[in-house]
């Protein structure tokens, strides 16, 4: 399955696989975060599973559904935050994988429900010099009413959840 792209429901958004080919579509806010995870093979291995497996997001607080138990094309998932009925659920597909000697993650794209329409990445890379770094990027843009009411506020939330997750996956890799 490496480097696979497919997709099997209605995605809300064009330009699928733009967080992996780029360039990100104009129209919508980007995102682009990148956390230095640690050094050398073994956190990157660390790193690449627990993205991969969904562990990054469980251990961020976030709840997470997922069809399968790693990411692949076609995979439905559906991350949540919030208590009781101010619980927000965002259903999204994967759209891509790569798993590659060097770099290892995923892209979903937003199915109908999610408060926002667009794509979004989670890579780990191991590069020349051991350092491991993770990545997240991503163009979104409102889809339901209280996003579009949250105006530039979810744009930082945004940021937050993408640095969280980085301080996350450098506790999971460090472990």
């Amino acid at each position: 399955m490496n480097g696979a792209d497919r997709t099997t429901g209605r995605l809300t958004y064009r330009n699928v696989g733009a967080t992996r080919h780029g360039p990100l579509p104009a129209g919508y806010h980007h995102l682009h975060h990148t956390t230095r995870i640690g050094h050398g093979r073994d956190v990157f291995e660390a790193a690449g599973a627990a993205v991969t497996t969904w562990r990054m997001h469980r251990t961020s607080g976030a709840g997470l559904r997922a069809s399968a138990a790693r990411a692949e094309p076609g995979a439905r998932v559906e991350v949540s935050v919030g208590i009781g009925p101010l619980r927000i659920s965002a259903p999204c597909e994967v759209v891509w994988t790569v798993y590659e000697k060097d770099r290892t993650g995923f892209g979903y794209g937003t199915l109908a429900g999610h408060p926002e329409t667009g794509e979004e990445s989670f890579v780990v890379d191991l590069h020349d010099d051991g350092s491991v770094w993770f990545t997240v990027l991503a163009f979104s843009r409102p889809a339901a009413w209280y996003s579009r009411l949250g105006g530039r506020v979810v744009p930082v939330l945004q940021r937050w959840y993408a640095r969280r997750l980085g301080h996350t996956l450098r506790r999971i890799a460090a472990a």
